[in-house]
């Protein structure tokens, strides 16, 4: 090598030889410590920070529901519980760090008696948060016995407005969507798209109902025009599929015959008996929104946008399907008390409870903005999706919808709407 070279070599050695004299020292105590300890203590790992645990209580009702036309549709048996899984993982990934362990128990009835009794003995045992999927009357029973207790109850399963509005409870915060809710924000994009006349076509059984009076409040609201209302009178028994496409290809357009002008069909179908025969099969050459064809729904499973493929694979991985709307509310819920136990760095109920309903809470749910909890009626904040079966079409609110305060207050009963009463509202 050359003069140089060999110069810079040495230059380099004499260096590396300095730092290493001047560790030498504090190498020579490290090694003088350890040895003057006992054999047993030189091998005993820190002891680790005391684990809290934090129990949440997943109650489901199994509801008698008529089969779904078809057969994509059938729901999974552990739908919403695998919602509760995922999130239970995720709290525990974020509180292993600050020495919390979230456990989750699951009580499943067809029995509100045993529903209410289930959450008693949970909450006994010091499971003051519980996550609901279960009818509406079932979860007033529930809120009502719980009244004055340390427990907080999360609506995740009932659309229905009274419970926001004139049924509101003090102790039940919902994170999913209302009915309300999810008809503003097909209504926004409806006129955003500037089909403002309606064809309403309802079932005829009470959710039916409460969902088209949703449609007909959210028309109103957005400059919309129901020219006609129809009620399906869908039929029990071999509910008329059994007939074969023929049948229905013929049924169909003969209902849908002689509406006044419309830019669209919209359905009220929650029981899903006859809103999948709409679309392609109406006398007009319409699209169909609402419970079929262009549905809003908190959650989809094609969505990708804000983080939310890693997201969807982490469930699928987990649960082996895909991510439905339930399992979302569910999943938000539970995720919902971690967040909280994570900001608040504790696990006591009072803690938890009193952020959960602040104004400092939010909390990622994958849409692109934070959510929150309404003050005057506890419902969570959130953009609703707009999509077919196979994929997103839009998210709501759409453009040019304007609020004082949050956009996203645009979707369902404002403050100044609302019905509800909660004592200490903000």
């Amino acid at each position: 090598m050359g003069e140089c070279e060999a110069s810079r070599c040495l230059h380099r050695f004499r260096a590396r030889a300095r730092r290493l004299a001047r560790a030498l020292p504090t190498l020579a105590l490290v090694v003088l410590a350890s040895s003057s300890l006992p054999a047993h203590a030189q091998s005993a790992p820190q002891p680790a920070a005391e684990t809290k645990t934090l129990g949440i209580l997943l109650l489901r009702e199994t509801l008698d529901r008529p089969p779904p036309l078809s057969l994509l549709d059938i729901p999974p048996n552990d739908e919403g519980l695998a919602g509760a899984r995922l999130a239970i993982t995720d709290n525990n990934n974020t509180g292993r760090f600050l020495g919390q362990e979230f456990r989750l128990d699951v009580i499943e009835s067809a029995s509100a008696d045993a529903l209410l009794a289930g959450a008693e003995k949970g909450l006994a045992t010091g499971q003051h948060f519980l996550v609901l999927a279960m009818g509406p009357q079932t979860l007033l029973k529930l809120a009502d016995a719980l009244k004055g207790k340390d427990a907080l109850l999360f609506n995740a399963g009932a659309p229905d407005e009274t419970l926001r509005e004139e049924d509101c409870r003090a102790n039940v915060l919902h994170t999913g969507p209302s009915r309300a809710m999810l008809a503003d924000a097909l209504a926004q994009y409806l006129v955003w798209k500037q089909w403002r006349r309606w064809f309403l076509i309802r079932g005829q059984r009470s959710e039916d109902e409460a969902y088209a009076e949703a449609l007909r409040r959210a028309a109103k609201r957005f400059g919309a025009r129901i020219v006609e209302e129809r009620a399906f009178e869908a039929e029990g028994g071999s509910r008329r599929s059994d007939g074969g496409h023929e049948q229905i290809q013929q049924q169909i357009p003969l209902f849908t015959q002689n509406a006044p002008a419309h830019d669209v069909v919209v359905v009220a179908d929650e029981s899903e008996l006859f809103g999948e025969y709409l679309p392609y099969r109406t006398w007009e050459p319409r699209p169909v929104a609402g419970t079929q064809g262009l549905t809003p729904t908190s959650w989809h499973p094609a969505l990708e946008q804000w983080g939310a493929t890693q997201f969807q694979n982490r469930f699928r991985r987990a649960a082996n399907r895909t991510m439905r709307p339930l399992d979302y509310d569910v999943w938000l819920a539970v995720r919902s008390i971690g967040e909280a136990a994570t900001r608040t760095k504790s696990t006591a109920y009072p803690d938890i409870a009193a952020y959960l309903r602040s104004p400092e809470f939010e909390i990622a749910g994958f849409k692109g903005q934070k959510l929150t909890f309404r003050a005057w009626n506890g419902q969570l904040r959130q953009p609703i999706l707009l999509a077919t079966p196979k994929l997103p079409v839009s998210v709501s609110p759409q453009p040019g919808f304007l609020h004082q305060s949050s956009v996203l207050d645009t979707l369902g009963n404002d403050q100044p709407e609302t019905k509800c009463k909660l004592e200490g509202a903000r």
